[in-house]
């Protein structure tokens, strides 16, 4: 089979800091601010690639070293955490920014969906915006008024289409964006995170389309998600990024299996977490029924415990700790330690969270753990702090799942 995309030694380079304004009289008004010991008037660029860790270089490598091919036909999978350059790997594919070492060769037209509507006049009607949008991204005129209604109907807007883009819903400025990019004769699409704005119905929409594209036509898709079962029903093969390191490239099972794995390493958890408070409360160790498998397997019928270890660096008098339990990016509960909370000596601390047997159906899980401090507005709160997975399992022809009550299934209905 041919090659769609080949990429040979790929890395991408952003510097930090302080840049040049372009003028020097601007430059001489930087200089004269940090004299008086004010705050530099112009922009500064903050490192970002790993938030949680302090770094020494003015130098912030996205992406470093990356080496992979892409076959015609494939629909690839490309997840991993925030901040491991899955963006930044699609901006340069699509040319929108260029790589700082490295080569990027692409056999066939690409269509990207970077960013939801971009190209998108709020002035102009959606009927304009079809044929300026089309424009962009490569149609010619004849093509556009070709593919017209199909697009229109696939968006489901026929009644607004001479309507500003601007009064739109986002869930209707999503909708007409996906399907001018989704309707594009293109051998290669691109899709980035849309599917997080769309409705349920939408989702399944664009997966539905998407999957035509792929298996249907023979046309190959990049796709960027955080919703592994989007990922496992379009996708064949995956390709997992974490700090801007590709760490594996096979079929998407081992893939999501390897991503997986980084999420629940301990050397990760400390590391997920945002808030005004998590230099002084910390979470440690994720425990699911009392191992640290980073791929453990419950049975429905089994309760489990989850059993957390952190650190307080200066005593509380409340601490309310949470935990919200996700499948395929759907929170599905939240749980609270105590109501009220409770008070928090300096040193170390555990934290236990109950879920009863037969309350979750299989499949896989992510585990997400918050805290609020002395008041509301004191807060600490990371995603994806572990995982687990719950099996399907037969006894005597009798399918012990079918007793679960909660999945992402019950969750995103239709018409939500």
């Amino acid at each position: 089979m041919a090659i769609a995309i080949k990429v040979e030694d790929l890395s991408k380079a952003y510097q930090l800091g302080s840049f040049g304004t372009g003028t020097i009289s601007r430059d001489v008004e930087r200089y004269w601010a940090k004299l008086r010991g004010k705050e530099d008037p112009f922009l500064k660029i903050g490192e970002a690639n790993n938030r949680a860790v302090a770094g020494n270089s003015d130098v912030v490598w996205s992406l470093k070293d990356i080496d992979f091919e892409v076959q015609q036909g494939d629909a690839v999978g490309i997840i991993g955490r925030n901040g491991a350059g899955k963006s930044t790997l699609l901006k340069i594919l699509s040319r929108v920014t260029s790589p700082t070492t490295g080569s990027v060769k692409i056999k066939g037209r690409m269509a990207s969906l970077l960013e939801v509507g971009t190209g998108f006049h709020p002035e102009l009607s959606g009927r304009e915006n079809i044929y300026l949008n089309g424009a962009i991204l490569g149609m010619r005129k004849k093509e556009i008024a070709r593919k017209f209604d199909e697009i229109v109907d696939f968006a489901g807007v026929e009644r607004y289409i001479d309507t500003p883009v601007k009064r739109y819903s986002s869930g209707m400025y999503v909708r007409l964006a996906f399907a001018v990019a989704a309707h594009l004769e293109a051998e290669i699409l691109v899709v980035d995170e849309v599917l997080a704005v769309g409705d349920a119905e939408f989702q399944k929409k664009c997966l539905g389309k998407m999957g035509d594209v792929s298996k249907g036509e023979g046309k190959t898709i990049l796709f960027v998600s955080h919703n592994l079962g989007a990922i496992r029903s379009l996708c064949n093969n995956g390709l997992v990024l974490n700090n801007g390191s590709l760490v594996n490239i096979a079929a998407i099972e081992p893939a999501i299996q390897c991503y997986n794995k980084l999420l629940s390493s301990n050397d990760n958890i400390a590391r997920v977490f945002s808030g005004n408070i998590k230099d002084k409360l910390s979470f440690h160790q994720v425990m699911i029924n009392d191992s640290a498998d980073s791929e453990i397997t419950i049975k429905p019928t089994d309760p489990i415990k989850i059993k957390v270890s952190g650190e307080a660096r200066e005593p509380f008098t409340r601490a309310v700790f949470v935990m919200a339990v996700y499948c395929a990016g759907v929170r599905l509960f939240t749980l609270r330690e105590y109501n009220s909370g409770r008070q928090l000596q300096q040193g170390a601390f555990t934290v236990e969270f109950n879920i009863a047997p037969t309350v979750l159906r299989p499949g896989d899980y992510t585990i997400a753990l918050g805290a609020w401090g002395n008041t509301d507005d004191e807060w600490v709160w990371g995603t994806e702090a572990a995982i687990f997975n719950i099996a399907e399992i037969w006894t005597n022809n009798i399918r012990q799942s079918d007793a679960g009550i909660i999945n992402a299934e019950f969750i995103r209905l239709p018409n939500d």
